[in-house]
């Protein structure tokens, strides 16, 4: 029997929606959205703005920054597999393209956000409205069309009826593990309050299941051949690995096989540290072990990888003349990158296929105690920065190591930019899938604080530890009051070394002397390199009184003694605690034989410059075309 229509506005319809769209995957369901983040201005106020006041059992989250509560839906869909993500609404103009940033995020990453900007009006006579971007050569055109290229799905709705066909296609991308990121619905602020007799079949309960493809059964055995016949195959875990939660097969597939794995900054912690056959992080940022294996690898099976850059150290990572690829991925593009064999579809089911393929095969035993050797090796290079003591400044590694062992064994640590991340991917010891939240798709500073804020929403009951230069600090720091306002705890380690660190020392490899990465006042000359050692006056920013205003608790720390101590206290307290620390800006951990193309200038009166030109081109000339 029919449902009777409901008499709604478009955003009060919207909301109703919502509110009745649920998953499921291997026989578990649950709603998808969790709530909404939101900031209010006059393009969504009366619109989206009432019809959550109406709807308190849909979750409202004020945020404090429209770019920083994208971000904070993103790590809540990361932390939850992607089978639940959070809506995201601003005001028209600056609001809205606030969150662009976090758009291109999102759909970087393969991560579902609904994002909800408010818009111009429809009916078009009193414009230009506040915000309004004019065009003299359309009416239909505002800033949320910059939207576009950054989402899987926009639609602009200037009719409340269009929302009938709009959100189901909107559902379609954001539970599709092939097609997801962010999906942009731009709402005219008149549309939004305009009423219509909606069916009542529109607010049934709705039940989207995220399936498990199987790969071309052909496919799967000329990939069981391939391996078969390979003398040095490597596998390279991506963030599918953990989206697909695939990480017991592919430890029962290097059990049974004896291949190794070296991980993305997505895929880490997909295969335990201490696995014999973990080589840990590969590529730009990867370890000795998994950066050799791969040189000589006559095989590379990617499971759930893009293969960025990083990860493929700009092309030069995989040197073996005779190299090929395997590339399980449930997106047909990524499936199908360096010429590969193609394994379209989710990972489990797919490794689950594939195992009994290669029953009674293993990997040359000494090519095994090769990869074995390797990963104890690189144990061994670990335990020896974490238990370096730099004075007078403690360096990154061994914060990074007090940090790993002093933290909750199911704890989640989150970080985004800077010079952590690569260091973090070597020396981070991933004790779970979720212990190691790296965004490094889009690698956006100021992800940090909001995304551990995202982290903490989806798992209340683990401790989050966000890591945050002072750099990425500045940019984006204001959801500390958000934390603090929802009682959600975090252990936020703000780790200063004066400037953009990561920065300063590409700058530094590019012959360029740090130049403009320091945070200091300009000389006569203007700002200078790193120089001028200590003949220059830093800025006098006083971090642990900004994250005192912003209402968190502070442990201010000078040694590493210190900052050990400052950890197991921000355990006991029940409240979101900042541990500040300064560090050495110039100590760093080695690069382990990969490289990064980051092109010199061609000409240049600095010889240090040409220097680095000279070095860049000869390891230019190793970048390959995998044909």
């Amino acid at each position: 029997m029919a449902l009777p229509t409901q008499r709604l506005t478009l955003a009060q319809a919207l909301i109703a929606f919502l509110k009745q769209q649920f998953v499921a995957r291997d026989g578990v369901e649950h709603a998808f959205f969790a709530g909404c983040f939101g900031i209010f201005g006059h393009g969504n106020v009366a619109g989206i703005g009432q019809a959550l006041q109406q709807n308190p059992d849909f979750r409202y989250y004020q945020a404090r920054n429209e770019q920083a509560m994208v971000h904070a839906a993103i790590a809540y869909a990361r932390v939850k597999n992607r089978l639940q993500t959070l809506a995201c609404t601003t005001s028209i103009g600056p609001g809205a393209t606030n969150m662009l940033t976090g758009a291109a995020t999102a759909t970087i990453n393969r991560l579902p956000v609904l994002l909800l900007p408010g818009d111009i009006f429809a009916r078009r006579n009193v414009a230009p409205v506040l915000q309004q971007l004019e065009s003299e050569h359309s009416q239909d055109l505002s800033v949320n069309d910059c939207f576009k290229p950054v989402s899987r799905y926009w639609d602009r709705l200037n009719r409340p009826d269009q929302l009938l066909t709009a959100l189901p296609e909107a559902m379609r991308v954001l539970t599709s593990p092939a097609e997801t990121g962010a999906v942009t619905l731009a709402l005219p602020q008149d549309v939004q309050t305009e009423a219509y007799d909606y069916p009542g079949e529109f607010f049934r309960k709705r039940v989207w299941p995220i399936g498990r493809p199987r790969p071309d059964r052909a496919a799967l055995e000329q990939a069981a051949a391939w391996i078969k016949a390979s003398r040095r195959p490597l596998i390279v875990a991506g963030g599918g690995v953990i989206y697909a939660e695939a990480g017991a097969v592919m430890r029962q597939l290097v059990d049974q096989t004896g291949l190794p794995v070296g991980e993305t900054m997505a895929g880490k912690g997909s295969l335990r540290y201490d696995h014999p056959l973990c080589l840990g992080g590969l590529g730009v940022t990867g370890t000795l072990a998994a950066n050799r294996l791969a040189r000589e690898a006559d095989l590379v099976i990617g499971i759930g990888t893009r293969y960025s850059d990083f990860t493929t150290a700009s092309k030069t990572a995989f040197q073996n003349p005779a190299v090929r690829f395997i590339n399980l991925n449930v997106a047909g593009f990524d499936a199908h990158k360096h010429q590969a064999l193609p394994l379209i579809g989710d990972a489990r089911a797919a490794l689950e296929e594939l195992l009994p393929l290669l029953a009674g095969y293993r990997v040359d035993p000494a090519y095994q105690a090769e990869a074995e050797r390797r990963h104890a090796e690189w144990e061994a290079e670990v335990d020896r920065l974490y238990a370096v003591r730099h004075t007078p400044l403690p360096s990154q590694g061994e914060l990074i190591g007090l940090l790993n062992e002093g933290s909750a064994p199911d704890g989640i640590l989150v970080n985004a930019a800077g010079s952590m991340p690569g260091d973090l991917h070597k020396l981070w010891r991933a004790r779970h899938p979720k212990n190691f939240h790296m965004e490094y798709g889009y690698s956006c500073m100021g992800y940090e604080i909001a995304g551990g804020l995202g982290a903490k929403l989806a798992a209340p009951e683990r401790e989050v530890y966000v890591v945050v230069g002072d750099g990425s600090y500045l940019m984006l720091s204001a959801d500390l009051a958000t934390a603090v306002q929802e009682g959600l705890k975090l252990i936020v380690s703000l780790w200063d070394n004066g400037g953009f660190k990561s920065i300063g020392a590409l700058s530094r490899s590019l012959g360029q002397d740090g130049f403009g990465t320091r945070f200091i006042h300009p000389q006569a000359g203007g700002l200078v390199g790193d120089s001028a050692g200590d003949q220059v006056r830093p800025l006098a920013l006083d971090f642990p009184a900004n994250a005192r205003s912003l209402g968190a608790d502070v442990i201010e720390c000078q040694t590493a003694a210190e900052y050990a101590a400052a950890l197991q206290a921000a355990h006991a307290s029940p409240r979101t605690t900042v541990i500040y620390i300064r560090n050495d800006r110039y100590v760093s951990v080695p690069g382990y034989e990969s490289w990064w193309d980051v092109p010199v200038a061609e000409v240049s009166e600095m010889p240090s410059v040409q220097a680095a030109r000279q070095e860049w081109e000869a390891r230019r000339a190793t970048e390959r075309n995998y044909l």
